[in-house]
């Protein structure tokens, strides 16, 4: 396996609860001495709270030696007295600004600069179109083009795109030919769609592959899945829970574990860089580390195979 694995920073831009600076700098500075060198984030976790704290915890790295990734597509619009009450979007901050869709070449540049500032960085080495699937022609006709300028001027490195929704990523790696895309949940021990034509157009494109979501929301980070996990950001439903189950019978069954399986599948294909996983704590990062440098046995794959859980392309 020749992915890196890299720490995704929606956790601590306060996904879900609330960390305070110091813990989110602990878990950037487990992450670092685990030898995570890729950081991902956006404006959307936290409302620029991900990437003010990630910019912190990195400003005493030599800047040659990481990689940073942020997102466009989601503007941050003050909110006046919104400070009162807490963001409706998942994460546990005040909600002093407001999410705005915006996926035009000025609304682009403007992110993008709004990014800079909060990571305290004068370019940004991959920046990518965010969850742009319900805005699609917009997001090609401008706001791709947009970042090409972009790239061009050198104010950022590569890019590209993520989200969750196959047909557009499919669709925005076969006309645009991005540097890497995001796959979030759509190339999973649990499920693989991505085979269907994700992945074989980025192989035409020669476009790279960084894989998030690789838990499906929880439901593969338990070593026995059990009913109340997440899963697609809901309840795991019974017939997907009974499923996630069986594959944690077999990887018993060959001496690993569900989550370790989960995160050496992840970055098993050769089209993918990178493997990104959140945490909120320096001992999940270091946990998630010590389990990726652990792989499970050759055997298990054929075996889950067989037994018709895992699709055999993704293991020919």
């Amino acid at each position: 396996m020749s992915a890196t694995l890299a720490l995704g920073c929606a956790s601590i831009g306060n996904l879900y609860h609330p960390i305070d600076d110091d813990r989110a700098a602990a878990t950037v500075d487990a992450a670092w001495d685990a030898g995570i060198r890729y950081f991902d984030t956006a404006p959307h976790y936290g409302l620029g709270l991900s990437e003010r704290r990630l910019g912190a915890a990195l400003a005493r790295r030599p800047r040659a030696e990481f990689t940073v990734s942020t997102k466009v597509g989601r503007q941050l619009e003050p909110v006046p007295g919104g400070g009162d009450r807490l963001d409706d979007g998942g994460f546990a901050v005040p909600a002093t600004h407001k999410r705005v869709w915006d996926f035009s070449r000025d609304g682009v540049r403007r992110c993008l600069d709004e990014s800079l500032d909060r990571l305290g960085l004068d370019r940004v080495d991959l920046v990518l179109l965010h969850d742009p699937e319900d805005h699609a022609d917009q997001a090609i006709a401008e706001a791709y083009p947009a970042l090409v300028r972009l790239r061009d001027e050198g104010v950022v490195g590569e890019i590209g795109t993520g989200s969750k929704d196959a047909a557009f990523l499919a669709r925005l790696v076969a006309e645009c030919g991005p540097d890497a895309i995001i796959i979030a949940g759509r190339y999973t021990l649990l499920e693989q769609p991505a085979l269907d034509a994700i992945l074989p157009a980025c192989a035409a494109a020669g476009t790279a592959v960084l894989n998030a979501g690789i838990f499906n929301s929880g439901l593969l980070a338990t070593e026995r899945p059990h009913a109340g996990l997440p899963y697609e950001y809901g309840r795991a439903p019974a017939e997907v829970l009974a499923r996630a189950a069986a594959i944690a019978d077999l990887c018993e069954a060959h001496g690993t574990t569900l989550p370790a399986a989960a995160l050496a599948f992840a970055g098993g294909h050769p089209l993918v860089r990178s493997v990104i996983v959140g945490a909120d704590s320096p001992e999940q990062i270091r946990q998630n580390a010590a389990l990726f440098g652990t792989p499970p046995p050759a055997g298990l794959w054929p075996a889950l195979v067989d037994a018709g859980l895992l699709d055999p392309r993704a293991v020919a």
